[in-house]
């Protein structure tokens, strides 16, 4: 089955929720990772009785450009390894950054196809994965915090939407913060994507992009782009088409990209003209508390309560 078509996403398989003592796999798909700050999350995992393993390239530096945790065929392995193998239950990105671009087209597919449905978590430059386990893979996955951050390491409720959404998912439907805010009213139906607003331009023209977010709610945030460079993004979203159909959109942080009320002007000017309700600040990205948010899932975006509802739990 193809996961997406021209009419818009579909629903993805859903993989199972963990259990105590499951086997997680720890990768990093990206940038380099602090090693203090890895074991003071792997710290984390084990207090919530899970057995993090970490992948033999994590703390690699690539040779040329520091800003790569080690070689991309280094990473691919990593990750391809952990996600076949089956006693890995889940496969946590260690950090974002830069890279994931890189790497995602030297996975073998097929093989993560064959391999069955996992959880996966991430976010920021993760979302060129997000994409592929999407389009290629038909599956659900988890915008959340990753293991080497400092969100992770030190924001309660950013451990617990995590926590929660993998040991008992049904407990957290409703997703959402009390400060969250309405740019466009309305309510909407559709299946849940997106991720860096940046990462999702970047995939446009390449073999295996998704065709367009028509019937979807569209998540987006993104960190460090000026003004003007977010324009550039929105306005090449919305002049491509990508954007024709979309059902309803979350926007979550939106960390150094300028004062806000210059962002949230940008964002009404591009966004607004879609006709479709607008949630703000739902509590999603680069942000002090970064809630989980699943992709690939039937939900509803309500102005009026300002949540996100998942139709299911994000896990089976």
């Amino acid at each position: 089955m193809t996961p997406t078509s021209p009419a818009g996403p579909l629903p993805l398989t859903r993989p199972e929720r963990l259990e105590p003592g499951a086997r997680v796999a720890v990768v990093a798909p990206s940038g380099g990772v602090p090693r203090e700050r890895l074991d003071a999350g792997l710290d984390i995992l084990r207090g919530w009785d899970l057995d993090p393993v970490v992948a033999p390239h994590v703390l690699d530096r690539h040779r040329q450009f520091g800003y790569l945790a080690g070689e991309d065929r280094a990473r691919a392995h990593d990750l391809q390894e952990a996600w076949c193998d089956p006693t890995v239950s889940a496969v946590l990105c260690a950090r974002g950054g830069y890279g994931a671009q890189r790497m995602v087209d030297l996975l073998d597919w097929n093989a993560m196809r064959a391999a069955g449905p996992k959880v996966f978590v991430g976010y920021s430059d993760i979302t060129a994965l997000h994409e592929a386990f999407a389009v290629r893979a038909g599956l659900t996955t988890l915008h959340g915090p990753m293991v080497a951050t400092e969100v992770f390491l030190k924001d309660g409720p950013t451990q617990e939407s995590l926590r929660a959404t993998l040991f008992a998912p049904e407990s957290v439907r409703i997703l959402g913060l009390p400060t969250a805010g309405v740019m466009v009213p309305g309510r909407a139906r559709g299946i849940t994507l997106g991720g860096c607003v940046s990462l999702l331009a970047a995939e446009l023209g390449t073999p295996h992009a998704r065709p367009g977010a028509r019937g979807g709610l569209l998540l987006i945030e993104e960190i460090d782009e000026e003004p003007y460079r977010l324009d550039r993004i929105l306005t090449q979203l919305l002049r491509s088409g990508w954007l024709d159909g979309v059902a309803g959109i979350a926007l979550g942080s939106w960390e150094d990209c300028g004062p806000y009320d210059d962002v949230r002007t940008l964002l009404y000017d591009r966004l607004s003209p879609l006709g479709v309700p607008v949630v703000e600040g739902l509590g999603f990205g680069h942000c002090p508390t970064a809630l989980t948010m699943p992709l690939g899932a039937p939900a509803v975006l309500d102005t009026d309560t300002r949540t996100l509802t998942l139709d299911v739990p994000a896990l089976r």
